[in-house]
């Protein structure tokens, strides 16, 4: 667009707050085209003055739009459109007040057992105790050192055997990705992921401004030949996986396929930074240990123990480590002294592991239920997994779209491609349903999408 294009839109009036109408239309324009990849959107207060709104009210719908990955603020410069803006789909409101409730099976989140009070009881006994100024101070060295110490702990149950200096605490899976990618790589460097890569990965991956080289999968995730000519072919060092319940197909690689890829990375010298947050759901080994000092691995306990507690470590040798963070300190300035607290407690009373084991006999149910009602559509169906991917031969996009006319949300191939993919499946999360019963209906909704087609 020309540098005079100024971009104002006219807002649908319904009974949503303002705020949400101005969100959806730039989500409209994005998507019809009339907003295009880098494109300026008007300062906020200018905004508001044309639209006779109050300045407060563009500023939280900025701030919504960028929390939906529809577009980005630069301080000094503005805000912008985002490129594949497909990935917002996953972050946009599934429920307006007035709307039919949808059945969301697009987000991957844990179970939520209705009837745990595990965090009540942990802030009871919090209150009732010395500790209650947590939030009053920033963390210190002790508690910092009492997270790596149950971290390592922690870890132990994926069969790695670490100490306390072997890695670093950290705010979350996703930061932790970010800043690793960060650190090892510069801006316009190649970076290769799976072909079907997790939206988070592609996000840190584009704001980092790292063009992404997409590796093919099969049945057991990355097919170790495509790394060999991918890296060759694009000159990228660096690899971005999920080995095990790979987001979004579910694949686990097996015993061969991890010293195969193993053997493909050694002999390139690449670098691997291992996503093991699912890994904790199942009895496979990390790649990490097969790796030496060219892996790093990230893992947190939002997938398998709560997602609130927003904690994750990052494992590596301390020569990567040092590169990661130098001074040890950047990497845990987001850890909340309070959800750091309740994690080192919950390692510690055993009840992180009671809340796991509850998660994965949860997901072990919701997949027997996914495999009967949908029966041959489901890849790697040997292996529960919080989230499914199910052949679409007539397209996924008209799935999509006709699941949602009847209630149910969920994710087309098309979100977690590397460029343009002619894959047809869709992503259904088991674990997204507020009970096995609302999961079933959504089920029967996409089966009987499926057997209309």
């Amino acid at each position: 667009m020309g540098s005079n294009f100024v971009w104002i839109p006219q807002l649908v009036d319904d009974d949503q707050p303002r705020y949400l109408a101005l969100v959806d239309a730039i989500g409209n324009a994005i998507e019809s085209g009339v907003l295009k990849v880098g494109d300026r959107l008007p300062p906020q207060r200018r905004l508001a003055w044309k639209l006779g709104l109050n300045p407060s009210t563009t500023q939280q719908a900025y701030r919504e739009a960028a929390a939906r990955h529809l577009v980005a603020g630069e301080v000094g410069r503005g805000t912008y459109v985002l490129a594949g803006s497909k990935e917002a789909t996953l972050f946009r409101l599934k429920h307006c007040e007035g709307q039919t409730r949808l059945i969301d099976l697009s987000t991957n989140v844990p179970v939520a057992d209705p009837h745990n009070h595990d965090l009540h009881d942990s802030l009871r006994r919090l209150l009732q105790g010395h500790d209650h100024g947590l939030l009053d101070h920033y963390l210190g060295p002790e508690q910092l050192l009492l997270g790596r110490i149950r971290g390592a702990h922690w870890l132990g149950n994926r069969g790695l055997a670490l100490s306390a200096d072997q890695l670093l605490l950290c705010g979350g899976a996703q930061q932790a990705l970010a800043l690793v990618l960060q650190s090892f790589c510069q801006a316009g460097e190649p970076v290769m992921l799976e072909a079907l890569t997790a939206p988070g990965i592609k996000a840190a991956c584009r704001q980092l401004r790292l063009p992404v080289h997409g590796v093919a999968l099969d049945n057991q995730g990355l097919r170790p030949d495509d790394l060999d000519r991918v890296a060759r072919a694009s000159g990228a060092r660096v690899l971005v996986t999920t080995p095990t319940l790979h987001n979004p197909t579910g694949a686990c690689m097996d015993d061969a396929r991890r010293e195969a890829i193993a053997g493909v990375v050694k002999r390139l010298g690449l670098l691997v930074i291992e996503d093991d947050v699912y890994g904790a759901l199942t009895d496979r080994p990390p790649l990490y240990p097969l790796l030496g000092d060219q892996g790093i691995y990230i893992s947190s306990l939002s997938k398998t123990v709560a997602a609130g507690l927003r904690l994750g470590w990052i494992v590596g040798s301390a020569k990567l480590l040092s590169q990661v963070d130098p001074h040890a300190q950047a990497s845990h300035w987001p850890v909340s002294p309070l959800g750091l607290h309740v994690a080192c407690q919950w390692i510690d009373d055993g009840t992180a592991a009671r809340r796991l084991a509850w998660q994965r006999a949860e997901i072990c149910e919701r997949w027997r239920l996914a495999r009967r009602l949908l029966a041959g559509g489901l890849h790697n169906a040997g292996q529960a997994s919080p989230h499914a991917w199910l052949g679409t031969p007539q397209g996924a996009e008209a799935v999509v779209k006709q699941c949602r006319e009847q209630g149910v949300e969920v994710v087309p191939a098309s979100v977690f491609a590397i460029g343009a993919s002619e894959v047809q499946a869709v992503r259904i999360s088991l674990s997204a349903a507020g009970s096995r019963a609302e999961l079933k209906r959504g089920l029967e909704v996409i089966r009987q999408v499926l057997s209309a087609q």
